[in-house]
């Protein structure tokens, strides 16, 4: 055996010991400074790091790294927040002075990138959704579960209390037998929707590693379309669905006290931007039916932001989201004196929030707020969804085996 052989050896051995025995996450205590790094510094990720900075004293919390496959963005959030840039996140994961990462990347990297933190002993936030198919959802709850890191989902409206609130006063029978919920995400676009700027300055194999940016995903010819508009295309997105309907009904599944659904069905088109080469519809909606009631309605359009009423049904109660909280109306026929019932929240839909619950969990053993199974009971109308669109057929769910089936 030469050298060559040897160290080729010995690395691929490390490779094996370090995937059997995932490393452990720094015992934090509650004065200790929490050291965090960024991977994927493009718009999402810079409102993060913009939170994150006005948090550094009153968190003690600081960005020691970031991370983009783009060097222009990658050179833009090392100046912004000190970090240490690095163009491959393994390397920054390598770091044993992180303590938690944001993952801040297209959907399609979203798996591979929490397996290999958890590897590492690293804490996550993960922007939502958990992964962009259920397989990999399985795999991370695997994950998560034997590494025993804290994984937060990006699902920021999870920091706002009404949805616990609400869940309290549905158990406890403030609106009887819960029959149908209502809600939307809709906005409007002029000449197409998701557009985002495109830079003339991103060249692969100059200042871009475009081979890097596909991981996962199916390999295709460089398209400055699919790296900055990544949002309008199946291989690395849902759609509505993950990007919009995601935030929406995890707050009904919270509220609702929701698992899996039994049956999805998803209708929509591209109704209004007929010429756009977007492959996913600009109006979509779904309509899922869980194990004895209720049905859960959800609807968008990117061509009218008129928003429907945030209603949750009840046989003898009517319970309507607002801007400030939630007020229960009793139904006509079960007044009978009986009063509404007026919620404000406290908390919002809230990045800087959200940070907060992660690092009190990972100082504090504190609940989280949007943890792995509240992604995945959220994930999963959302894609089942997305394959009834696109296959235009009724899909049920095996509650058995985890798995999508036809109805």
């Amino acid at each position: 055996m030469n050298r060559r052989q040897f160290v080729l050896g010995s690395a691929a051995a490390a490779r094996l010991r370090a995937a059997a025995s995932p490393a452990k996450a720094r015992v934090i205590g509650a004065n200790d400074r929490l050291r965090m790094a960024v991977i994927g510094c493009g718009g999402m990720a810079n409102g993060h790091m913009d939170a994150l900075l006005k948090m550094k004293q009153s968190d003690n919390v600081d960005i020691v790294g970031v991370c983009d496959v783009y060097q222009v963005r990658l050179d833009a959030a090392a100046q912004k927040t000190g970090g240490k840039p690095h163009a491959d996140y393994r390397r920054l994961l390598d770091d044993p002075e992180i303590d938690y990462v944001l993952i801040a990347t297209p959907e399609h990297w979203h798996c591979q990138m929490t397996l290999d933190a958890a590897d590492a002993g690293k804490h996550i936030y993960c922007e939502k959704p958990l992964t962009r198919t259920i397989p990999e959802a399985r795999r991370v709850i695997q994950k998560i579960r034997q590494t025993g890191v804290k994984m937060q989902v990006g699902v920021q409206g999870m920091s706002d209390d009404s949805y616990a609130t609400a869940h309290q006063f549905i158990k406890d029978g403030a609106l009887g037998k819960v029959t149908l919920a209502q809600i939307d995400y809709s906005r409007n676009h002029q000449d197409d929707f998701w557009i985002y700027k495109v830079d003339p300055e991103a060249q692969p194999g100059v200042n871009l590693d475009w081979k890097a940016w596909l991981g996962p995903a199916p390999k295709r010819p460089w398209d400055p379309l699919r790296f900055f508009q990544w949002r309008r295309y199946w291989d690395y997105s849902g759609g509505i669905a993950t990007d919009l309907f995601i935030h929406r009904i995890t707050r009904l599944i919270k509220a609702c006290g929701l698992q899996f659904p039994d049956r999805v069905v998803a209708t929509g088109g591209k109704w209004e931007f007929t010429k756009s080469v977007a492959e996913v519809p600009d109006t979509f909606n779904m309509m899922c039916d869980y194990p004895g009631g209720p049905t859960v309605l959800v609807i968008s359009t990117m061509a009218n932001d008129t928003q429907v009423p945030h209603h949750i049904r009840g046989h003898q109660a009517t319970l309507e989201f607002s801007s400030s909280g939630f007020t229960i109306r009793p139904q006509r026929l079960f007044a009978g004196g009986r009063p509404e019932i007026v919620h404000k929240k406290s908390g919002a839909e809230s990045v800087a929030l959200h940070h907060r619950n992660l690092h009190n969990a990972i100082r504090k053993n504190e609940p989280l707020n949007c943890d792995m199974m509240l992604g995945y009971y959220a994930l999963v109308p959302c894609l089942m969804a997305v394959e009834s669109y696109r296959q235009k057929k009724y899909l049920a769910w095996d509650a058995q085996r985890e798995r999508v089936v036809a109805a």
